[in-house]
């Protein structure tokens, strides 16, 4: 349970909290337009998602959307307490401080497929100085304004702008506006020919790896890595017959992350180079 709750509002809704929680804390998320950063500021939380779950230890951070049910943090450690900060984003409220035009960040982004829902971040300098900020006026409520509230609210969006895992992030925020959710299929023949590994392709599909490869060869009746590996080989084969492009062009369009690989992948195939095949079928 939570031994210690500190909470500020903005707009007569949630915006940030400090909680601190014992061995025993649960909560599941309920489903509603909103989603939440989580910072851990000391101990650490497993996310549960389904079936499956994500360790968050101390310093890293939780984006995620409560867009969908199944959602649950609790104490990761079994006889340790936890110290969390979460700031919360109400979609009416992110529409009403950004009247004119939403910032990118909770824009649907254009061509990626994906039903990521959630993503651990390594937080960087600036998300710790911020989340010292936010520790300020929970000391000091009296300064609290709504001026300064939205203030902060803006500054965590431009900050996770700026982050490594800014275009997952954007997927997880922009649902808010544009609940989008994609079959299995549709995000594996979207993805399949991009330079993403199994793990990626999972958390694009929001399932664990082990979630993904028994989805995989049910839908696809093939494991993941040879059905991706042969329709890749396929295309760069048709690619050799029919272009006049690098080979190296050829295969990083087609998926794989460099030459070397490519050319041991499609000679194990059609038991002959990359090269010598454009010239056979030319």
């Amino acid at each position: 349970m939570a031994i210690e709750r500190r909470k500020i509002d903005l707009f007569g809704k949630q915006f940030i909290q400090k909680l601190v929680f014992d061995e025993d804390f649960q909560y599941d998320y309920p489903v509603s337009e909103q989603a939440c950063f989580l910072y851990m500021l000391d101990g650490g939380i497993r996310f549960q998602f389904g079936e499956d779950s994500l360790d968050i230890p101390v310093h890293y951070s939780l984006m995620l959307n409560c867009l969908s049910g199944g959602k649950r943090i609790q104490n990761s450690e079994t006889d340790a307490k936890a110290e969390v900060v979460i700031v919360t984003f109400h979609r009416d409220i992110l529409q009403k401080i950004y009247e004119k035009e939403l910032p990118e960040l909770l824009q649907k982004p254009k061509n990626i497929v994906s039903n990521l829902s959630n993503e651990r971040i390594n937080s960087d300098f600036l998300i710790h100085k911020y989340i010292e900020g936010l520790l300020f006026y929970f000391e000091n409520p009296t300064l609290v304004n709504e001026d300064i509230l939205i203030l902060k609210l803006k500054e965590i969006i431009l900050l996770l702008s700026q982050t490594k895992d800014a275009g997952n992030i954007q997927v997880i925020l922009s649902q808010l506006y544009s609940p989008t959710t994609y079959s299995f299929k549709q995000i594996i023949e979207a993805n399949i020919f991009e330079p993403a590994s199994i793990d990626e392709l999972a958390r694009k599909a929001n399932l664990s790896v082990s979630s993904f490869k028994r989805e995989f060869t049910k839908v696809y009746n093939d494991s993941p890595a040879n059905y991706i590996r042969t329709k890749r080989l396929e295309k760069a084969a048709d690619l050799l017959r029919i272009s006049d492009k690098r080979i190296s062009d050829i295969a990083f369009s087609c998926g794989f992350h460099d030459l070397a690989n490519f050319t041991k992948s499609f000679h194990d195939k059609y038991e002959t180079s990359p090269s010598n095949y454009r010239l056979e079928h030319k």
